[in-house]
Protein backbone atom coordinates (compact mmCIF):
# COMPACT_ATOMS: atom_id res chain seq x y z
CA UNK A 1 0.00 0.00 0.00
CA UNK A 2 3.02 2.32 0.05
CA UNK A 3 2.51 3.06 -3.64
CA UNK A 4 -1.09 4.02 -2.96
CA UNK A 5 0.07 6.87 -0.75
CA UNK A 6 2.88 8.27 -2.90
CA UNK A 7 0.60 10.99 -4.26
CA UNK A 8 0.03 12.17 -0.72
CA UNK A 9 3.71 12.20 0.20
CA UNK A 10 4.52 14.46 -2.76
CA UNK A 11 1.85 17.04 -1.91
CA UNK A 12 2.74 19.54 0.83
CA UNK A 13 0.43 19.82 3.80
CA UNK A 14 -0.54 23.37 2.84
CA UNK A 15 -1.82 22.17 -0.56
CA UNK A 16 -3.91 19.41 1.03
CA UNK A 17 -5.47 21.87 3.48
CA UNK A 18 -6.22 24.36 0.70
CA UNK A 19 -8.04 21.65 -1.24
CA UNK A 20 -10.01 20.86 1.92
CA UNK A 21 -10.94 24.54 2.22
CA UNK A 22 -12.25 24.59 -1.35
CA UNK A 23 -14.54 21.59 -0.94
CA UNK A 24 -15.72 22.78 2.50
CA UNK A 25 -16.50 26.25 1.18
CA UNK A 26 -18.62 24.93 -1.66
CA UNK A 27 -20.14 22.51 0.84
CA UNK A 28 -21.80 25.42 2.68
CA UNK A 29 -24.03 25.89 -0.35
CA UNK A 30 -25.00 22.20 -0.28
CA UNK A 31 -25.76 22.44 3.45
CA UNK A 32 -27.99 25.45 2.92
CA UNK A 33 -29.85 23.79 0.05
CA UNK A 34 -30.34 20.51 1.94
CA UNK A 35 -32.07 22.28 4.83
CA UNK A 36 -34.92 23.18 2.50
CA UNK A 37 -35.90 19.52 2.22
CA UNK A 38 -34.68 17.52 5.23
CA UNK A 39 -34.17 17.69 9.03
CA UNK A 40 -30.70 18.82 10.22
CA UNK A 41 -29.68 15.72 12.20
CA UNK A 42 -30.84 13.32 9.49
CA UNK A 43 -28.57 15.31 7.19
CA UNK A 44 -25.65 15.10 9.64
CA UNK A 45 -26.05 11.33 10.18
CA UNK A 46 -26.34 10.51 6.47
CA UNK A 47 -23.54 12.81 5.32
CA UNK A 48 -21.05 11.23 7.72
CA UNK A 49 -22.19 7.70 6.91
CA UNK A 50 -21.54 8.58 3.27
CA UNK A 51 -18.11 9.84 4.27
CA UNK A 52 -17.41 6.48 5.90
CA UNK A 53 -18.47 4.65 2.72
CA UNK A 54 -16.03 6.75 0.69
CA UNK A 55 -13.11 5.64 2.89
CA UNK A 56 -14.20 2.04 3.44
CA UNK A 57 -12.77 0.56 0.19
CA UNK A 58 -9.36 2.11 0.89
CA UNK A 59 -9.37 0.71 4.43
CA UNK A 60 -10.30 -2.77 3.18
CA UNK A 61 -7.59 -2.72 0.51
CA UNK A 62 -5.09 -1.60 3.12
CA UNK A 63 -5.87 -4.58 5.35
CA UNK A 64 -5.98 -7.07 2.46
CA UNK A 65 -2.69 -5.76 1.13
CA UNK A 66 -0.77 -6.90 4.21
CA UNK A 67 1.43 -9.89 3.34
CA UNK A 68 1.16 -11.65 6.69
CA UNK A 69 -1.96 -10.60 8.51
CA UNK A 70 -1.76 -11.26 12.22
CA UNK A 71 -4.58 -12.22 14.53
CA UNK A 72 -6.83 -9.23 15.09
CA UNK A 73 -5.87 -7.38 18.25
CA UNK A 74 -9.15 -6.12 19.67
CA UNK A 75 -7.48 -4.51 22.67
CA UNK A 76 -5.03 -2.61 20.51
CA UNK A 77 -7.80 -1.66 18.07
CA UNK A 78 -9.85 -0.16 20.89
CA UNK A 79 -6.92 1.66 22.49
CA UNK A 80 -5.18 2.87 19.33
CA UNK A 81 -8.10 3.77 17.07
CA UNK A 82 -11.55 3.72 18.67
CA UNK A 83 -10.77 5.84 21.73
CA UNK A 84 -8.64 8.43 19.84
CA UNK A 85 -11.37 8.69 17.17
CA UNK A 86 -14.13 9.41 19.67
CA UNK A 87 -12.69 12.74 20.86
CA UNK A 88 -12.25 14.47 17.47
CA UNK A 89 -15.47 12.76 16.32
CA UNK A 90 -17.36 14.26 19.25
CA UNK A 91 -16.02 17.74 18.48
CA UNK A 92 -16.74 17.19 14.79
CA UNK A 93 -20.36 16.31 15.55
CA UNK A 94 -20.80 19.27 17.91
CA UNK A 95 -19.30 21.74 15.45
CA UNK A 96 -21.34 20.38 12.55
CA UNK A 97 -24.54 20.43 14.61
CA UNK A 98 -24.18 24.08 15.61
CA UNK A 99 -23.22 25.02 12.07
CA UNK A 100 -26.14 23.11 10.56
CA UNK A 101 -28.69 24.60 12.94
CA UNK A 102 -27.23 28.06 12.43
CA UNK A 103 -27.19 27.91 8.64
CA UNK A 104 -30.97 27.46 8.69
CA UNK A 105 -31.33 31.13 9.68
CA UNK A 106 -28.22 32.74 8.21
CA UNK A 107 -26.69 32.81 4.74
CA UNK A 108 -24.07 30.37 3.46
CA UNK A 109 -21.76 33.33 2.77
CA UNK A 110 -21.89 34.63 6.36
CA UNK A 111 -21.74 31.12 7.85
CA UNK A 112 -18.49 30.48 6.04
CA UNK A 113 -16.77 33.55 7.47
CA UNK A 114 -18.22 33.14 10.97
CA UNK A 115 -17.09 29.52 11.07
CA UNK A 116 -13.58 30.83 10.36
CA UNK A 117 -13.62 32.29 13.87
CA UNK A 118 -11.88 29.07 14.88
CA UNK A 119 -8.70 30.61 13.46
CA UNK A 120 -8.77 32.86 16.55
CA UNK A 121 -9.54 30.08 18.98
CA UNK A 122 -6.95 27.53 17.81
CA UNK A 123 -3.83 29.57 18.65
CA UNK A 124 -5.44 30.83 21.87
CA UNK A 125 -6.23 27.30 23.03
CA UNK A 126 -2.83 26.12 21.82
CA UNK A 127 -1.12 28.86 23.81
CA UNK A 128 -2.75 27.62 27.02
CA UNK A 129 -1.70 24.08 26.11
CA UNK A 130 1.93 25.15 25.98
CA UNK A 131 2.32 25.65 22.22
CA UNK A 132 4.48 28.47 20.89
CA UNK A 133 2.60 30.95 18.70
CA UNK A 134 4.28 33.17 16.12
CA UNK A 135 3.88 36.93 16.72
CA UNK A 136 2.33 37.44 13.28
CA UNK A 137 -0.32 34.85 14.07
CA UNK A 138 -1.50 37.06 16.94
CA UNK A 139 -1.69 40.08 14.61
CA UNK A 140 -3.85 37.92 12.36
CA UNK A 141 -5.99 37.01 15.36
CA UNK A 142 -6.70 40.69 16.04
CA UNK A 143 -7.68 41.30 12.41
CA UNK A 144 -9.92 38.25 12.49
CA UNK A 145 -11.70 39.48 15.62
CA UNK A 146 -12.42 42.77 13.87
CA UNK A 147 -13.75 40.83 10.90
CA UNK A 148 -16.06 38.70 13.04
CA UNK A 149 -17.44 41.84 14.71
CA UNK A 150 -18.35 43.53 11.42
CA UNK A 151 -19.78 40.31 10.01
CA UNK A 152 -22.02 39.34 12.91
CA UNK A 153 -22.94 42.51 14.84
CA UNK A 154 -25.08 45.12 13.08
CA UNK A 155 -25.37 48.85 13.78
CA UNK A 156 -28.15 48.19 16.30
CA UNK A 157 -25.71 45.98 18.27
CA UNK A 158 -27.84 42.89 17.70
CA UNK A 159 -26.92 39.50 16.30
CA UNK A 160 -29.00 36.78 14.64
CA UNK A 161 -29.59 33.46 16.39
CA UNK A 162 -28.07 31.63 13.43
CA UNK A 163 -24.87 33.68 13.71
CA UNK A 164 -24.57 32.83 17.41
CA UNK A 165 -24.96 29.10 16.72
CA UNK A 166 -22.32 29.20 13.99
CA UNK A 167 -19.92 31.02 16.34
CA UNK A 168 -20.51 28.38 19.04
CA UNK A 169 -19.75 25.79 16.39
CA UNK A 170 -16.43 27.52 15.74
CA UNK A 171 -15.46 26.69 19.33
CA UNK A 172 -15.90 22.98 18.62
CA UNK A 173 -14.09 23.22 15.27
CA UNK A 174 -11.10 24.65 17.14
CA UNK A 175 -11.17 21.76 19.60
CA UNK A 176 -11.46 19.26 16.76
CA UNK A 177 -8.40 20.76 15.06
CA UNK A 178 -6.37 20.55 18.27
CA UNK A 179 -7.51 16.95 18.85
CA UNK A 180 -6.39 15.97 15.35
CA UNK A 181 -3.14 17.86 15.86
CA UNK A 182 -2.51 15.67 18.90
CA UNK A 183 -3.41 12.32 17.32
CA UNK A 184 -2.29 12.55 13.66
CA UNK A 185 1.46 12.14 14.37
CA UNK A 186 0.73 8.92 16.28
CA UNK A 187 -2.03 7.21 14.28
CA UNK A 188 -2.84 6.16 10.74
CA UNK A 189 -4.50 9.21 9.17
CA UNK A 190 -6.96 7.22 7.05
CA UNK A 191 -8.18 5.15 9.98
CA UNK A 192 -8.46 8.23 12.20
CA UNK A 193 -10.55 10.01 9.56
CA UNK A 194 -12.87 7.00 9.28
CA UNK A 195 -13.18 6.75 13.05
CA UNK A 196 -14.19 10.38 13.55
CA UNK A 197 -16.70 10.18 10.67
CA UNK A 198 -18.32 7.08 12.20
CA UNK A 199 -18.49 8.72 15.63
CA UNK A 200 -20.21 11.81 14.19
CA UNK A 201 -22.59 9.66 12.12
CA UNK A 202 -23.68 7.55 15.10
CA UNK A 203 -24.21 10.63 17.27
CA UNK A 204 -26.23 12.26 14.50
CA UNK A 205 -28.32 9.11 14.12
CA UNK A 206 -28.99 8.99 17.87
CA UNK A 207 -30.26 12.58 17.91
CA UNK A 208 -32.28 12.02 14.73
CA UNK A 209 -34.07 8.97 16.16
CA UNK A 210 -34.96 10.80 19.37
CA UNK A 211 -35.92 14.25 18.06
CA UNK A 212 -36.89 13.94 14.39
CA UNK A 213 -39.58 12.00 12.53
CA UNK A 214 -37.42 9.63 10.47
CA UNK A 215 -34.01 9.24 8.85
CA UNK A 216 -35.12 8.97 5.21
CA UNK A 217 -38.43 10.84 5.26
CA UNK A 218 -37.25 13.91 3.35
CA UNK A 219 -37.83 15.59 0.01
CA UNK A 220 -36.02 13.87 -2.91
CA UNK A 221 -34.60 17.26 -3.95
CA UNK A 222 -32.25 17.08 -0.94
CA UNK A 223 -30.41 14.02 -2.30
CA UNK A 224 -28.10 16.07 -4.54
CA UNK A 225 -26.84 18.41 -1.80
CA UNK A 226 -26.63 15.46 0.59
CA UNK A 227 -24.46 13.42 -1.78
CA UNK A 228 -22.14 16.35 -2.43
CA UNK A 229 -21.87 17.13 1.27
CA UNK A 230 -21.28 13.51 2.26
CA UNK A 231 -19.02 12.28 -0.52
CA UNK A 232 -17.04 15.42 -1.35
CA UNK A 233 -17.14 17.72 1.69
CA UNK A 234 -16.87 14.92 4.27
CA UNK A 235 -15.32 11.91 2.55
CA UNK A 236 -12.72 13.93 0.67
CA UNK A 237 -12.50 17.25 2.54
CA UNK A 238 -12.09 16.01 6.10
CA UNK A 239 -9.69 13.29 4.96
CA UNK A 240 -7.51 15.94 3.33
CA UNK A 241 -7.65 17.80 6.64
CA UNK A 242 -6.35 14.79 8.58
CA UNK A 243 -3.45 14.19 6.16
CA UNK A 244 -2.65 17.90 5.85
CA UNK A 245 -2.66 18.53 9.60
CA UNK A 246 -0.04 15.83 10.10
CA UNK A 247 2.43 18.17 8.38
CA UNK A 248 1.38 21.71 9.32
CA UNK A 249 1.39 23.47 12.71
CA UNK A 250 -2.16 23.75 14.07
CA UNK A 251 -2.42 27.58 14.12
CA UNK A 252 -1.25 27.81 10.51
CA UNK A 253 -3.45 24.87 9.51
CA UNK A 254 -6.52 26.60 10.90
CA UNK A 255 -5.70 29.77 8.95
CA UNK A 256 -5.33 27.91 5.65
CA UNK A 257 -8.57 26.02 6.23
CA UNK A 258 -10.36 29.26 7.06
CA UNK A 259 -10.12 30.09 3.36
CA UNK A 260 -13.23 27.94 3.10
CA UNK A 261 -15.03 31.20 3.92
CA UNK A 262 -13.92 32.73 0.63
CA UNK A 263 -15.20 29.76 -1.34
CA UNK A 264 -18.43 29.76 0.67
CA UNK A 265 -18.88 33.41 -0.27
CA UNK A 266 -18.27 32.71 -3.96
CA UNK A 267 -20.58 29.70 -3.91
CA UNK A 268 -23.32 31.59 -2.08
CA UNK A 269 -23.16 34.48 -4.54
CA UNK A 270 -22.96 32.41 -7.72
CA UNK A 271 -25.33 29.54 -6.87
CA UNK A 272 -27.68 30.97 -4.24
CA UNK A 273 -27.66 34.61 -5.34
CA UNK A 274 -26.63 35.85 -1.86
CA UNK A 275 -25.24 39.34 -1.30
CA UNK A 276 -23.34 40.93 1.59
CA UNK A 277 -23.83 44.42 2.97
CA UNK A 278 -20.98 46.94 2.98
CA UNK A 279 -20.36 46.23 6.66
CA UNK A 280 -20.23 42.49 6.01
CA UNK A 281 -17.88 42.96 3.08
CA UNK A 282 -15.50 44.90 5.35
CA UNK A 283 -15.58 42.07 7.90
CA UNK A 284 -14.87 39.54 5.15
CA UNK A 285 -11.86 41.54 3.97
CA UNK A 286 -10.49 41.67 7.52
CA UNK A 287 -10.80 37.89 7.81
CA UNK A 288 -9.02 37.38 4.50
CA UNK A 289 -6.29 39.87 5.48
CA UNK A 290 -5.63 37.85 8.63
CA UNK A 291 -5.11 34.69 6.57
CA UNK A 292 -2.79 36.34 4.06
CA UNK A 293 -0.71 38.02 6.78
CA UNK A 294 -0.01 34.79 8.62
CA UNK A 295 0.66 32.91 5.35
CA UNK A 296 3.35 35.45 4.41
CA UNK A 297 4.87 36.16 7.83
CA UNK A 298 3.94 33.44 10.26
CA UNK A 299 4.53 30.09 8.58
CA UNK A 300 5.55 27.28 10.91
CA UNK A 301 6.09 23.83 9.37
CA UNK A 302 5.94 20.45 11.03
CA UNK A 303 8.59 17.83 10.22
CA UNK A 304 7.59 15.49 7.40
CA UNK A 305 6.07 12.20 8.48
CA UNK A 306 5.63 9.03 6.45
CA UNK A 307 2.14 8.02 5.37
Amino acid sequence: MNNAHKWNIKLPGEALLLLAAIVWGTGFVAQRQAMEGMPPFAFIALRFFLGCLVLLPALILKKVGKKKPNAFNWKGFWRNLVLPSVLPGLFLFAGTSMQQLGIMTTSASKAGFLTAFYLVLVPVFGFFLGKKVNFWVWIGVVLALVGVWFLSVNLEMSIQKGDILVLIGALFWALQILALDHFTPKLDALELAFGQFLTAALLGLAVNLTTESSLFGFDPSAWGPLLYSGVVAVGIGFTLQVFGQSRVESALASLIMSLEAVFALLGGMIILGERLSGREWFGSVMMLAAVILVQLKGQQQKPEVGM
